[in-house]
């Protein structure tokens, strides 16, 4: 029998019945009179219980407002030098019957091979104003040369595709038709972990399906712009674009992705928040396209270690790897190993909230921004520029020019032999000072340190050149953790050398 202990004394009786049943063994009914009784559930767990929502009245309410989105595209069509139909060409490779030696006509001049319709897939949305406006997935539309709308009444709309986004997977399309059942939005930042939500779509084609769960988390990073809301709600392919809504009618997610190893629902599904939908789509609709802010940073988490050596306390904000050149950023004074903590006087709590909130902020905004540098905090103003299109930042090699290398006792107790960089080096690296690694072992290497990198800081106190590095060494508690701020490349980041001991 089990001793696993959280078994109800009951149930270990009922265990031993059923063990000596098994075994032809007899129990005295006294085993069952000390049976405690199971004890009456709570007033309130009883409630929760016969309290189990019913979706009916939901279904009623916003089920209408959700439609079907078929979708095609133009492909060129199939051409064969016997000029038979291709249907019936078809019937003769699948029967293995031979194809019969028609007469060839006549050659003509090529011509442009002609473009037809074929179905592209299927997906989900919902109307979002009584006009005709519906919303939907960007990769429900993405490609497609038409889009048709089908509602519950089996209506059926050619749609004109107004904007979609691709960054957070909302497209707008619009349906001519007026006085239909728009849906209500609601207040995401109401939404709880645990509380029961329903999902209307089309899984496989099938319309109208209902399917129901419980918010899993919030706040879920798997996207660039997007913090998800996570459900077990079923949710699969065509189940895109469809709403998600709470116990109050509101449609508070779109239906967007779905976490499987087979292609299927597998337990946990993503959908976008409405608050970020309904930012990006009232942008679609003005100007057919999404404007976004940027400051020109490549950015990082910040480690509990590193936290904790450079003087942060807390693992929060973004870490600076890399700032672009001519970048919003460089212009107002952040540098590379800076941890932004607040943006717009808001905390930075995850790295993956700093594109978000500059995202969302108008370019040529003036904004406010505090980075942590060096043990103090900062604040800087940064005027937001625009997000373009592919977007590719530049890549230097450092120089080979260096001077001789110089290893100290206290830099060879840490594996590290230095140079001094050039004033070459300094300026492709676009850095006023430093000290480049000419070579690492011991506890440097085991760091991650190599050949190449150049240190900017150690012990948050900021490098120039050999001197200054010499001087920080020998300051730095060496029963501890050492934080040195390494640039590789264009990128930087923070490591800790642990010290033998």
């Amino acid at each position: 029998m089990s001793n696993t202990p959280w078994r109800s004394a009951r149930s270990c009786v009922l265990a031993s019945v059923m063990a000596a049943v098994s075994t032809g063994a007899l129990l005295p009914a006294s085993a069952f009179a000390q049976a405690p009784a199971p004890a009456a559930l709570p007033s309130a767990a009883a409630a929760a219980v016969r309290g189990l929502p019913d979706f009916t009245d939901l279904v009623e309410q916003v089920g209408p407002s959700v439609v079907n989105i078929r979708t095609s595209e133009k492909v060129a069509s199939r051409g064969n030098a016997s000029g038979m139909d291709e249907d019936m060409l078809e019937f003769f490779r699948r029967f293995g019957v031979p194809i019969p030696n028609l007469p060839q006509r006549p050659q003509r001049p090529q011509q442009p091979q002609a473009e037809e319709d074929q179905p592209r897939g299927v997906g989900s949305g919902f109307i979002l104003t009584q006009d005709g406006y519906v919303m939907t997935n960007a990769h429900v539309v993405e490609g497609a040369s038409e889009v048709i709308v089908t509602l519950t009444d089996k209506r059926e709309f050619k749609a004109k595709i107004i904007g979609s986004d691709k960054r957070t997977d909302v497209a707008v399309v619009k349906i001519d038709a007026k006085g239909l059942p728009a849906v209500k939005v609601g207040d995401v930042n109401r939404l709880k972990v645990g509380e029961w939500v329903m999902a209307i779509g089309s899984p496989f084609g099938l319309e109208n399906s209902v399917t129901a769960g419980i918010v899993s988390a919030k706040q879920r990073d798997t996207g660039e712009y997007i913090p998800f809301i996570q459900t077990d709600v079923a949710i699969n392919p065509g189940n895109s674009g469809g709403p998600l809504i709470n116990l109050r009618g509101e449609v508070v997610g779109i239906n967007s992705q779905i976490y499987s190893r087979s292609g299927g629902f597998m337990g946990i599904s993503f959908a976008i928040p409405m608050d970020e939908a309904i930012r990006v789509s009232d942008q679609l609709r003005t100007t057919g396209k999404v404007t976004r802010g940027r400051i020109g940073v490549q950015i990082g988490a910040v480690t509990k270690d590193v936290a904790e050596s450079i003087g942060l306390g807390k693992p929060q904000g973004a870490l600076v790897s890399a700032v672009e050149a001519g970048s919003p950023a460089e212009k107002a004074g952040i540098e590379a190993g800076d941890v932004i903590t607040r943006y717009e006087g808001k905390p930075i709590e995850k790295f993956g909230d700093l594109p978000r909130m500059v995202g969302n902020t108008k370019p040529g905004t003036k904004s406010a921004i505090t980075v942590f540098r060096r043990g103090s905090q900062r604040d800087l103003s940064i005027t937001i520029a625009e997000v373009e299109p592919d977007e590719k930042a530049a890549a230097a090699a450092p120089a080979s020019e260096e001077k001789a290398p110089k290893a100290s006792a206290a830099a060879q107790q840490l594996g590290l032999a230095v140079a001094e960089l050039t004033e070459a080096q300094k300026k492709e690296l676009k850095i006023k000072g430093g000290v480049r690694v000419a070579s690492a072992d011991g506890a440097a290497a085991r760091a991650g340190l190599r050949e190449g990198d150049v240190l900017l800081a150690v012990a948050n106190t900021e490098i120039t050149n050999m001197k200054s590095f010499e001087a920080a060494l020998a300051k730095a508690d060496k029963s501890k953790p050492i934080n040195l701020l390494v640039r590789r490349g264009e990128w930087a980041q923070y490591v800790l050398i642990r010290p033998a001991r």
